[in-house]
């Protein structure tokens, strides 16, 4: 009997995705956060630290905890190659997870492979060729307070998967399902519309 990881490494074509958000390097992430959300009617939904760095999310989309995420560190210099954190890519399955590991695993130009489990979402991270960054992933089925990270196996079972994150992710805080956080988010998007339709309304951050 083969593994998931062994029957995904039998596949070469990449699986199925949508590009659904972008990450940004900015300097000032107070500023540019208030920006995306005053002139572009975003929402933020979390905020924190990861790898030494602050980090924002913003969405305008109940069904994405973010479509756009900002983190410090952007270094000196203006224009193309100095903004972009990462390109993230949505899939359908765990099995397209290990697909894309399998397209990537042996080249030589892919750097910095490494699944992770960010507890409401599974994802595979990795470098192109000149080291920008690239995410495939998937939503778990709950939500929790972000940045986290943890190892993701994916040589486990979905099942085993599964398991896991939610015995983590209930550790964390704000753990909840994941509709339950959608039809929240949803309602906080409304007000900030109906808000920004309103002149004179005080502003929601």
């Amino acid at each position: 009997m083969t593994t998931p990881i062994q029957d995904a490494l039998a596949r070469t074509a990449p699986p199925t995705m949508q590009l659904r958000h972008v990450g940004m390097y900015v300097r000032d992430i107070d500023v540019m956060a208030a920006f995306y959300r005053e002139v572009l009617g975003f929402v933020e939904t979390d905020r924190g630290e990861t790898r030494g760095q602050r980090v924002v999310f913003l969405t305008r989309d109940a069904d994405s905890h973010h479509q756009l995420v900002m983190e410090t560190g952007r270094p000196p210099g203006e224009g193309p190659g100095h903004g972009m954190q990462q390109l993230s890519f949505k899939v359908q399955a765990l099995d397209d997870l290990r697909a894309m590991y399998r397209v990537i695993w042996d080249r030589r130009d892919v750097s910095r492979i490494a699944p992770v489990d960010h507890g409401n979402a599974w994802s595979l991270y990795f470098h192109d060729p000149e080291m920008n960054r690239i995410e495939i992933y998937l939503d778990t089925p709950w939500h929790i307070a972000q940045p986290h990270r943890e190892e993701l196996d994916l040589s486990l079972s979905d099942a085993k998967i599964l398991a896991l994150t939610e015995q983590r992710a209930r550790r964390d805080g704000g753990f909840q399902p994941m509709a339950q956080y959608r039809a929240a988010l949803a309602e906080r998007i409304a007000a900030t519309r109906q808000l920004a339709a309103s002149p004179d309304a005080e502003k929601i951050s």
